[in-house]
Protein backbone atom coordinates (compact mmCIF):
# COMPACT_ATOMS: atom_id res chain seq x y z
CA UNK A 1 0.00 0.00 0.00
CA UNK A 2 0.87 3.40 -0.89
CA UNK A 3 1.88 5.90 2.49
CA UNK A 4 0.13 8.89 3.84
CA UNK A 5 0.90 11.27 6.78
CA UNK A 6 -1.40 13.07 8.44
CA UNK A 7 -1.19 15.43 11.31
CA UNK A 8 -3.99 15.48 13.74
CA UNK A 9 -4.69 17.30 17.20
CA UNK A 10 -6.63 15.91 19.80
CA UNK A 11 -10.48 16.26 20.60
CA UNK A 12 -11.71 17.03 23.73
CA UNK A 13 -14.94 18.32 23.52
CA UNK A 14 -17.45 16.17 21.93
CA UNK A 15 -21.27 16.44 21.01
CA UNK A 16 -23.40 18.29 18.21
CA UNK A 17 -22.10 21.74 19.23
CA UNK A 18 -18.47 20.84 19.39
CA UNK A 19 -18.34 18.90 16.18
CA UNK A 20 -20.50 21.92 14.91
CA UNK A 21 -17.43 23.93 15.38
CA UNK A 22 -14.90 22.11 14.33
CA UNK A 23 -15.93 21.69 11.14
CA UNK A 24 -16.96 25.02 10.90
CA UNK A 25 -12.91 25.89 11.46
CA UNK A 26 -12.08 23.64 8.43
CA UNK A 27 -11.30 20.65 10.35
CA UNK A 28 -12.91 16.88 10.52
CA UNK A 29 -13.52 15.43 13.61
CA UNK A 30 -11.80 12.15 13.78
CA UNK A 31 -11.61 8.83 16.03
CA UNK A 32 -9.04 6.05 16.10
CA UNK A 33 -9.75 2.52 17.51
CA UNK A 34 -6.52 0.69 18.86
CA UNK A 35 -6.16 -2.14 21.43
CA UNK A 36 -7.74 -0.53 24.65
CA UNK A 37 -10.56 -2.30 25.49
CA UNK A 38 -13.32 -0.37 28.09
CA UNK A 39 -15.09 -2.79 31.05
CA UNK A 40 -17.59 -3.98 28.70
CA UNK A 41 -14.48 -5.14 26.23
CA UNK A 42 -15.54 -2.82 23.62
CA UNK A 43 -12.99 -0.56 21.73
CA UNK A 44 -11.70 2.48 23.12
CA UNK A 45 -11.40 5.41 20.62
CA UNK A 46 -9.51 8.04 21.18
CA UNK A 47 -11.40 11.49 19.10
CA UNK A 48 -9.16 13.92 17.45
CA UNK A 49 -9.53 16.11 14.42
CA UNK A 50 -7.81 16.85 11.22
CA UNK A 51 -7.28 19.53 8.87
CA UNK A 52 -10.56 19.08 5.72
CA UNK A 53 -7.80 19.57 3.09
CA UNK A 54 -5.94 15.94 4.26
CA UNK A 55 -9.10 14.25 4.68
CA UNK A 56 -9.71 14.85 0.88
CA UNK A 57 -5.97 13.82 -0.15
CA UNK A 58 -6.84 10.53 2.03
CA UNK A 59 -10.54 9.76 0.70
CA UNK A 60 -11.21 11.48 -2.46
CA UNK A 61 -8.99 9.25 -4.29
CA UNK A 62 -9.28 5.58 -5.89
CA UNK A 63 -6.08 4.30 -3.44
CA UNK A 64 -6.26 2.83 0.00
CA UNK A 65 -3.48 4.29 2.52
CA UNK A 66 -1.36 3.16 5.16
CA UNK A 67 -1.67 6.20 7.64
CA UNK A 68 1.13 7.57 9.57
CA UNK A 69 -1.07 9.66 12.11
CA UNK A 70 0.81 12.25 13.80
CA UNK A 71 -1.53 13.05 16.99
CA UNK A 72 0.17 15.52 19.34
CA UNK A 73 3.10 14.68 18.05
CA UNK A 74 2.70 10.74 18.42
CA UNK A 75 2.75 8.88 15.64
CA UNK A 76 -0.11 5.91 15.17
CA UNK A 77 -0.14 3.52 12.14
CA UNK A 78 -3.48 3.20 10.70
CA UNK A 79 -6.02 2.25 8.08
CA UNK A 80 -9.12 4.02 7.34
CA UNK A 81 -11.89 1.73 8.75
CA UNK A 82 -14.97 4.02 7.88
CA UNK A 83 -16.04 7.79 6.44
CA UNK A 84 -19.22 9.34 6.62
CA UNK A 85 -20.21 11.99 3.87
CA UNK A 86 -23.25 14.95 3.86
CA UNK A 87 -25.65 13.02 1.98
CA UNK A 88 -26.11 16.29 -0.39
CA UNK A 89 -22.98 18.03 -0.20
CA UNK A 90 -20.96 14.70 -0.56
CA UNK A 91 -18.25 16.42 1.99
CA UNK A 92 -16.60 14.39 4.46
CA UNK A 93 -17.68 14.48 7.98
CA UNK A 94 -16.44 11.74 9.86
CA UNK A 95 -13.88 9.20 9.58
CA UNK A 96 -12.81 6.37 12.20
CA UNK A 97 -9.14 5.07 11.72
CA UNK A 98 -7.99 1.21 12.88
CA UNK A 99 -4.50 1.09 14.37
CA UNK A 100 -3.13 -1.36 12.90
CA UNK A 101 0.33 -3.74 14.19
CA UNK A 102 3.01 -5.36 11.76
CA UNK A 103 2.03 -9.11 13.24
CA UNK A 104 -1.97 -8.66 13.29
CA UNK A 105 -4.00 -9.50 10.16
CA UNK A 106 -7.04 -6.42 8.84
CA UNK A 107 -9.39 -6.80 6.72
CA UNK A 108 -9.30 -3.95 4.04
CA UNK A 109 -11.68 -2.92 0.33
CA UNK A 110 -8.86 -3.52 -2.26
CA UNK A 111 -9.50 -1.99 -5.67
CA UNK A 112 -9.36 -3.96 -8.84
CA UNK A 113 -8.54 -3.74 -12.06
CA UNK A 114 -8.89 -6.04 -15.24
CA UNK A 115 -5.73 -7.04 -17.19
CA UNK A 116 -5.64 -7.97 -20.37
CA UNK A 117 -8.55 -7.94 -23.59
CA UNK A 118 -11.00 -10.19 -23.35
CA UNK A 119 -11.90 -12.83 -26.16
CA UNK A 120 -15.44 -12.22 -25.74
CA UNK A 121 -14.56 -8.26 -26.07
CA UNK A 122 -12.91 -9.23 -29.50
CA UNK A 123 -16.26 -10.67 -30.58
CA UNK A 124 -18.08 -7.65 -30.00
CA UNK A 125 -19.10 -8.01 -26.22
CA UNK A 126 -18.73 -5.29 -23.39
CA UNK A 127 -16.51 -5.71 -20.43
CA UNK A 128 -18.79 -4.86 -17.10
CA UNK A 129 -17.13 -4.98 -13.72
CA UNK A 130 -19.97 -4.21 -11.42
CA UNK A 131 -18.14 -4.17 -8.05
CA UNK A 132 -14.70 -1.78 -7.48
CA UNK A 133 -13.39 -3.56 -4.33
CA UNK A 134 -12.89 -6.59 -3.17
CA UNK A 135 -12.48 -7.37 1.02
CA UNK A 136 -9.44 -9.10 2.03
CA UNK A 137 -7.91 -10.44 5.25
CA UNK A 138 -3.88 -10.54 5.68
CA UNK A 139 -1.11 -8.47 7.63
CA UNK A 140 -0.90 -4.98 5.89
CA UNK A 141 2.29 -5.48 4.50
CA UNK A 142 1.06 -8.07 2.39
CA UNK A 143 -1.86 -5.89 1.38
CA UNK A 144 -1.35 -4.56 -2.35
CA UNK A 145 -2.38 -1.20 -3.62
CA UNK A 146 -4.75 -3.22 -6.63
CA UNK A 147 -5.95 -6.71 -7.06
CA UNK A 148 -5.16 -7.46 -11.16
CA UNK A 149 -7.67 -9.96 -12.54
CA UNK A 150 -6.44 -11.10 -16.07
CA UNK A 151 -9.68 -11.35 -18.43
CA UNK A 152 -7.91 -12.52 -21.15
CA UNK A 153 -9.86 -16.08 -21.35
CA UNK A 154 -13.44 -14.63 -20.37
CA UNK A 155 -16.01 -15.40 -23.17
CA UNK A 156 -19.15 -13.74 -24.01
CA UNK A 157 -22.08 -13.93 -21.75
CA UNK A 158 -18.99 -15.29 -19.10
CA UNK A 159 -18.36 -13.79 -15.60
CA UNK A 160 -15.77 -14.29 -13.21
CA UNK A 161 -16.61 -14.45 -9.56
CA UNK A 162 -14.88 -13.87 -6.53
CA UNK A 163 -14.53 -17.59 -5.44
CA UNK A 164 -12.37 -17.73 -8.90
CA UNK A 165 -10.10 -15.95 -7.59
CA UNK A 166 -6.85 -16.68 -5.86
CA UNK A 167 -3.88 -14.01 -4.45
CA UNK A 168 -0.98 -15.14 -2.76
CA UNK A 169 -0.92 -14.72 1.22
CA UNK A 170 -4.93 -13.07 0.95
CA UNK A 171 -7.47 -14.11 2.53
CA UNK A 172 -10.73 -12.90 0.24
CA UNK A 173 -13.49 -11.86 2.67
CA UNK A 174 -15.76 -10.81 0.21
CA UNK A 175 -18.49 -13.67 -0.60
CA UNK A 176 -17.09 -16.10 -3.74
CA UNK A 177 -20.95 -16.03 -5.20
CA UNK A 178 -20.00 -12.12 -5.91
CA UNK A 179 -19.67 -11.58 -9.46
CA UNK A 180 -16.17 -9.44 -10.37
CA UNK A 181 -16.04 -9.02 -14.27
CA UNK A 182 -18.52 -10.36 -16.72
CA UNK A 183 -18.88 -10.43 -20.81
CA UNK A 184 -22.39 -8.88 -21.92
CA UNK A 185 -23.45 -9.37 -25.37
CA UNK A 186 -24.51 -6.30 -27.36
CA UNK A 187 -26.66 -5.92 -29.92
CA UNK A 188 -23.26 -5.94 -32.41
CA UNK A 189 -22.16 -8.82 -30.95
CA UNK A 190 -25.42 -10.67 -31.34
CA UNK A 191 -25.65 -9.43 -34.81
CA UNK A 192 -22.46 -10.98 -36.19
CA UNK A 193 -23.27 -13.97 -34.18
CA UNK A 194 -26.12 -14.62 -36.19
CA UNK A 195 -24.27 -13.86 -39.20
CA UNK A 196 -22.18 -15.88 -38.89
CA UNK A 197 -24.64 -18.81 -37.70
CA UNK A 198 -26.39 -18.46 -41.10
CA UNK A 199 -23.10 -18.02 -43.53
CA UNK A 200 -22.50 -22.13 -41.89
CA UNK A 201 -25.86 -23.17 -42.43
CA UNK A 202 -26.12 -21.45 -46.13
CA UNK A 203 -22.30 -23.46 -46.21
CA UNK A 204 -23.54 -26.85 -45.10
CA UNK A 205 -26.31 -26.37 -47.42
CA UNK A 206 -24.01 -25.92 -50.36
CA UNK A 207 -21.89 -29.19 -49.42
CA UNK A 208 -24.84 -31.04 -49.30
CA UNK A 209 -26.17 -30.41 -53.01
Amino acid sequence: MKEITINGTTRTAVGKKATHEVRKAGLVPCVIYGEAKDANNAPVAASFTIPYEEARKLLFTPDIYLVDAVIDGKKHTAVVQDAQFHPVKDTILHIDFLEVHAEKPIVMAVPIQAKGLAVGVKAGGRLNVPVRKIKVCATYDKIPEKLYIDVTNLHLGKSIKVGDLHFEGLELVTSKDVVVCTVKTTRAAQSSAAAAAATAATSDTASAE
